[in-house]
């Protein structure tokens, strides 16, 4: 678990438009559009920058607002919090700590019986990793996270 996590010029160049506007531009996908919104397959959501691990699918949830949700980041300090004053709002962004990608925001109105807390997150800002694949990948060492 000790893998180098980091924003390359390689790993900017590999990023699709959306991917980028999202990651390096703070923006935000159309709900209900991203990859993951309503996956449920078991694996590990990592930054589609840095590949840092940043969720598992055992923390995600389905909350109706039409983006990926999760009750934790599995390394609470992969993710960044910071205050949001943008669109007339005050919210809190969160940001990936080593790739410093824009990933969605976290609200207060999570599961309570989980922590309280949704982190609402871009499909964009994030590569899934089926648990099938983990190990080929270099994930090998968070199966156990899948685990519980």
């Amino acid at each position: 678990m000790d893998k180098k996590y980091r924003k390359t010029p390689e790993a900017l160049a590999r990023l699709t438009a959306e991917q980028f506007r999202v990651t390096q531009e703070s923006g935000t996908e159309r709900a209900f559009t991203g990859a993951f919104w309503n996956t449920t397959d078991p694996g590990l959501y990592v930054d589609v920058v840095s590949g840092e691990p940043l969720f598992s699918s055992r923390d995600k949830f389905e909350s109706g607002c039409g983006w990926p949700s999760f009750t934790r980041p599995v390394v609470p300090a992969h993710v960044t919090e910071h205050r949001d004053v943008s669109h007339g709002m005050i919210r809190t962004e969160v940001r990936s700590m080593h790739g410093d990608s824009h990933l969605g925001h976290v609200f207060p109105d999570g599961p309570r019986d989980r922590g309280g807390l949704r982190y609402c997150i871009n499909s964009a800002s994030l590569r899934f990793i089926p648990k099938d694949r983990m190990e080929a990948e270099g994930y090998g060492d968070w199966l156990a996270e899948l685990e519980g």
